[in-house]
């Protein structure tokens, strides 16, 4: 019996300590390896274990002026039978796209991207009578240059437009300025792990691991209280009443870094 109540004793010892060791682990940023040769050995000093990382995480953003934009359309009619309210929403919608082909949008870049057509009714308590039908078609026109977005979209409402949706502003140097931001991350993520590693009483060595973070794929600005302003009747609007006020863009790249840790210079 008494050897059975040592056994179990020393069971609860180890798990103990095992619970204690793994807390001890979690709570802290630097992260050693057992000495080579000794696996029952406890975690070593950060200035002195071999194996020894820090991890940092970085974000930098590059400021950039957008050059395109991508506004979406609908083209809203009504009528008393559905075959009639049909035809005039396709004829509505066919002129704005020659207008817009006209006004040298390609048209690969004029994009059918809703469509619905509902019937009308005049309630009356709980009875209702149908009183016509009413079509949407919603257009997403692309890569248009912004010098020339104020002037499409005047137009846009003469030719039959009675709706704007949404006016976004992008960058076609998005790729360009992600690299950037990219770049400055990674620097900022090294100046963070050095300062840290200095604190720490050890020295920075090579990169061990690099993940880049997941961001948003383009740098885009939506501008709704624009959109809300230009979805009228065209008879209230003329060619030279819309300003277009893009601002600035914000790309940003995120990375997660490892580092090795080194022994201080007053290690032995």
């Amino acid at each position: 019996m008494k050897k059975t109540y040592l056994s179990v004793a020393a069971a609860a010892l180890l798990v103990l300590g095992a619970c204690t060791l793994a807390a001890c682990e979690t709570q802290t940023k630097v992260s050693t390896a057992p000495a080579a040769g000794n696996p029952a050995a406890g975690p070593l000093s950060a200035d002195s274990a071999p194996g020894s990382t820090i991890t940092v995480n970085s974000s930098e953003k590059v400021t950039v002026v957008p050059d395109i934009a991508e506004i979406v359309y609908s083209v809203q009619t009504e009528a008393a039978d559905a075959a009639g309210c049909q035809q005039k929403n396709t004829e509505d919608v066919d002129k704005v796209v020659a207008l817009l082909t006209e006004l040298g949008v390609k048209e690969g870049s004029i994009q059918t991207t809703g469509y619905y057509m509902n019937p009308r009714y005049n309630w009356s308590g709980d009875e209702r009578t149908l009183i016509g039908y009413e079509a949407v078609t919603t257009l997403t026109v692309s890569d248009l240059p912004l010098d020339q977005v104020g002037g499409i979209l005047a137009q846009s409402v003469s030719a039959g437009i009675n709706n704007i949706q949404s006016i976004s502003y992008l960058s076609s140097k998005y790729d360009e300025s992600y690299q950037e931001a990219l770049s400055l991350a990674i620097t900022a993520a090294r100046t963070k792990a050095e300062g840290m590693a200095q604190a720490a009483g050890c020295q920075l060595g090579e990169i061990s691991a690099l993940n880049e973070r997941s961001t948003y794929s383009e740098a885009r600005y939506t501008d709704n209280a624009l959109a809300d302003k230009t979805s009228m009747r065209a008879a209230s609007m003329d060619a030279g009443d819309v300003t277009i006020m893009p601002g600035e863009l914000e790309v940003e790249a995120s990375v997660i870094v490892e580092y090795s840790l080194l022994p201080g210079d007053g290690a032995e």
